[in-house]
């Protein structure tokens, strides 16, 4: 079973950084498809942060961008979210996903706050 468990979320001032990190259960080959997502309110649908496309590409959300970096440590099974200048809006509950066996899987999600 695929498990994968976030971490590195909680309070920030606006204008600070965290780091997220994603552990997965499952290898993560060059080639996965994995990424951040973040849903900003309860009902809102998730919304792309960062991810790795199938091609080794990374792509990010246009309100992220210059300011978020994803990266991944191969050898740990690991997906990182490095966030920098963060404002108020980037407040939401932040998900890592990973396509494997032809499905998608997702963590159970960190609460990243942005708040003086």
């Amino acid at each position: 079973q695929v498990q994968l468990v976030e971490s590195g979320g909680g309070l920030v001032q606006p204008g600070g950084s965290l780091r997220l990190s994603c552990a997965a259960s499952v290898s993560i080959t060059r080639f996965a498809p994995v990424g951040w997502y973040r849903r900003q309110a309860p009902g809102n649908q998730r919304e792309l942060v960062a991810r790795f496309t199938s091609y080794g590409s990374t792509q990010y959300g246009d309100s992220v961008k210059d300011r978020f970096t994803i990266s991944r440590d191969i050898p740990e099974n690991t997906i990182y979210l490095q966030m920098n200048s963060m404002k108020p809006e980037d407040t939401a509950v932040y998900y890592c996903t990973i396509f494997v066996n032809n499905q998608y899987y997702w963590g159970q999600g960190t609460q990243v706050t942005v708040s003086s």
